[in-house]
Order: C-alpha cells, then structure tokens, then sequence
C-alpha cells in the first residue's frame, strides 16, 4: 500500500480523510443509479412492452452477480483493511488472490449453468410466450457472457478502495455507468438490436471498467496489495471462513430484496397496472436515497478496519462520530427533497394523471426512513470493518426480507393497498432500533478499550465475532 495513504488512514483530520473516502463513493453509487434508470428508458423508446417487461424479469438474474461481488468484495476489503491495519500485507495479497479468483470462478459457472437450464428458469422467473425469447436475449449477454466482467468490476472497486483509493475506485464504477449510458442508444437504435444491444452495451460497459482496474492495479505495480498471479492463492489462513461469513450481510441484502420486491410487486399489481406503475417509480426514486446512504458508509470501510485493527481506537471512534453525522445530515436534507417534490418528479417519469396520484403518495410514504436507512446501512458497514459476522446478518436481514415481507402480506389484510406502502418503512425503523441496540455495546466496549490505553493499562482488544 503506497505511503501517502498511510497518511490519510493515520494523520490526515478526520474530517478531511472521511470526505476523501465518501464523496467519489457516493457519486460512483448515484451515477450507477443513473445508468440503471436510463437503461429502461432507452428501451422504453423501442416502443415494446415486452422488451421492457423482460428486462424487468431478468433483473433477479443480474443482481445475484451483485449480490456475489458484494460477498467477495466487501468480505475482502473488510478483512484486508484489518491487515492493513496489523502491518501484514502478505495475508492482504493471498486475501485478494482468494476473492478474485473464487468469485470469477463461480460466475463463471453461473452464466453457464444459468443459461444451459434457461428453458426452465426463465419460466419460473415470469416469462412467457411474449418475453420468453427477449429474456434469453438479454441473459445470454449480461450474464452468459457478462457474468465475469460484472463480478469484477464491483469487486475490484471494493479491494481497491480498501486501499484508500476511493477516487479511483469510484472512477471505475463510474466509467462503466457513463459508457452504458453512451453505448445503450447506438446499440439499440443505431445498430437495431433493440433489447441485445441494451444487453451487449451493459456487458461491455462492465468489461472496460474491469479492464480499467486490472490496468490500474498492473501500473501501481509493487505499491499495491491487490496481487491477482494464482500463486498467491490460498484456501488457509482462515482465509476463505472469514471474507465469504463478513461479507455475507451484504450479499444476503440482495438477494432478500429480490423476495421483497417479487411480493410487493405481486401485491401492487392485485390492485392495478396504475399502482403497481407509481410504486415502480417510487421506488426507482427512493433508489438515490439508498445510494447515497450506501456510498457514504461503504467509502469509510477502510478507514475504519485499518484503525480497528492497528487499535487506534480514538481515530476509529472520531471517524464512525463524523460519518454518522454526515450521513444524518444528507439523508434528512434528501428526504425533505423528496417528500416535497414528489408530484413533479413523479410526473418526470411518467405523465398520467391516475399513476402520478399513486407514485407521489408511495414516495411520501418511502422516504420518510431515509435518515433509518442511514443509521442501519452505516451501522451494518462499521461492524463489517471490524469483522462482526452476527450483527451486520442479523440487521441486513432484518432490513430486508425478515420484516418487510411479513408486514407486507400483514398489513394488506389489514389496511389495503396503504398498508402494503408502509411496510417497508415500518422495517426500516425496527431494523434502525435494532442497529441502535447492537451499535451501544461495541461502542461501550471500544469506549472502555480506549480509557484503559489513555490510563496506561494493558487494555483487551475487543473481540471479532
């Protein structure tokens, strides 16, 4: 690791070196955001709803590349910013062989097997005689042939943040977002492949990204921990129990929100096209709120692991005291935005009179927990830097799929078609007490760390469960 980030995780002011970390972390996660809104709308502009009905379908299928990239990725940044951390840099490099490899490995066989069995997944996934051919289409590119590349490049972002790099992580990210913006039109349009050029501009998009970072890891040389040669692939050192058990919160996140949102959209679509529409828009919506609160605690991860593990408890506690107060602080200026300018941005996306009375209702009611989402995201991501595996799983799954499921199917018997909009804020404030709960003893414990070393005593290093 190159000497100058050793300034910005040991002496450079708290402040100062949290906004280092967040702010190209954020602006990596909004522009994905972004690319993901525009995506559907180029394909909108076909003027096929089944086109735009399969990539919706398809969704579940790519996700789970995410939710693969964030089990290798953020399990191995947590675990290398510790090494970081303790001075031991050769662990850090068999860490990062490890993640590289076993998750391309497995996507891989992932895009193979996915697409040998399409003839029975994409049945039960939701198409049809009309879809049926435009899924296959699209899973044959993003994930077929683009499973590798999507892994990657998500993951290598989250090793190379690790590091301190955070502007160059988020420059990757961010490159791979702003090409699919550009490719998604020439492929669709000029090119006619319509939905397989939408899928082969997504898998190139993710494939220069990823040769950009393996580029910039060959050029920082010897000054990077990040070592992909497969000699230094390893299966001990406990290696593998520790990135797949930390990094699992994360990867289990996504795959419960591909549950949560199979049944809300079920729910919605019970009652009308309309609402399931204005739901469809709310939540595209309340995906920057996500995204800010996603980017603001995963950027400071390193940060956090690195003075975690070289027991600099009172930068460590300083960092956790600014980026609470930061992600607070946006997240409550994001949702004032949203709640009082739900009409006209609804109304952005789509303009019928009956859709936009819904969307504005859902997003009034979703985002009045973006400050709960906030406090749990950040909380999940400080006990992940530390290596806490029960905690992050307990919240993640709380978050998503443990509670917002069951109050949704509850709360429709109950009231309606309100009811099912106000599950998901009724979880996210549960899983914000539940984080709040968790968070006060591993500060206490720290806390106590910290006055045992001011007052000189031998204190005991808090422990990694």
């Amino acid at each position: 690791m190159k000497q100058d980030n050793t300034e910005l995780f040991e002496r450079m002011p708290v402040s100062k070196a949290v906004v280092a970390l967040i702010v190209p972390t954020v602006i990596s996660q909004l522009i994905t955001v972004v690319y993901n809104m525009a995506d559907t709308f180029f394909i909108g502009q076909v003027g096929d709803p089944n086109q735009v009905a399969a990539v919706s379908l398809c969704m579940p299928t790519f996700v789970l590349l995410t939710s693969l990239a964030n089990l290798f990725g953020i399990g191995g940044a947590s675990l290398m910013s510790r090494c970081f951390g303790r001075g031991d840099h050769a662990k850090a490099r068999r860490i990062a062989a490890f993640s590289v490899w076993t998750s391309a490995g497995i996507a891989l066989l992932y895009g193979v097997l996915l697409y040998g069995v399409r003839g029975s997944i994409l049945p039960l996934i939701g198409a049809n005689e009309g879809t049926y051919t435009f899924c296959s289409q699209y899973v044959f590119w993003t994930v077929t042939i683009g499973a590798v590349p999507t892994v990657l490049n998500q993951e290598l972002a989250h090793l190379v943040r690790s590091e301190g790099y955070s502007r160059q992580a988020s420059f990757g990210m961010a490159l791979g977002g702003v090409l699919n913006i550009i490719l998604d039109p020439i492929f669709i349009f000029s090119f006619r492949l319509e939905i397989a050029g939408a899928a082969i501009a997504t898998m190139l998009s993710n494939l220069a990204a990823t040769v950009y970072f393996l580029l910039l890891i060959r050029y920082r040389g010897d000054t990077t921990d990040i070592m992909l040669h497969p000699r230094y692939y390893t299966l001990g050192q406990h290696i593998p129990r520790e990135v797949l058990l930390v990094g699992l919160p994360s990867s289990a996140m996504n795959m419960m929100a591909i549950l949560s949102n199979v049944t809300l959209n079920k729910l919605m679509v019970s009652y009308s096209n309309e609402a399931m529409a204005g739901m469809g828009v709310a939540k595209k919506v309340d995906m920057m709120n996500f995204a800010i609160a996603t980017g603001m605690s995963q950027g400071v991860l390193p940060l956090i692991g690195y003075n975690y593990a070289a027991k600099n408890f009172k930068r460590m506690l300083a960092a956790i005291r600014t980026t609470f107060l930061y992600s607070l602080t946006v997240a409550v200026i994001s949702s004032v935005l949203l709640f009082t300018c739900a009409g006209p941005i609804v109304q952005a996306f789509i303009n019928d009179a009956a859709t936009i009375q819904y969307g504005q209702l859902f997003q009034r009611v979703i985002c009045i927990t973006g400050p709960c989402i906030a406090v749990t995201m950040l909380a999940i991501t400080i006990f992940q830097s530390v290596g806490k595996k029960v905690q992050p799983l307990v919240l993640s799954l709380l978050r998503k799929g443990g509670l917002d499921i069951p109050l949704m199917l509850l709360f429709d018997r109950m009231f309606g078609i309100s009811g099912i909009v106000w599950a998901a804020p009724a979880s996210d404030l549960i899983a914000t007490l539940a984080a709040v709960a968790l968070f006060i003893p591993f500060w206490r414990e720290v806390s106590r760390e910290l006055e045992g070393k001011s007052d000189g005593r031998a204190g005991r290093r808090p422990v990694v469960s």
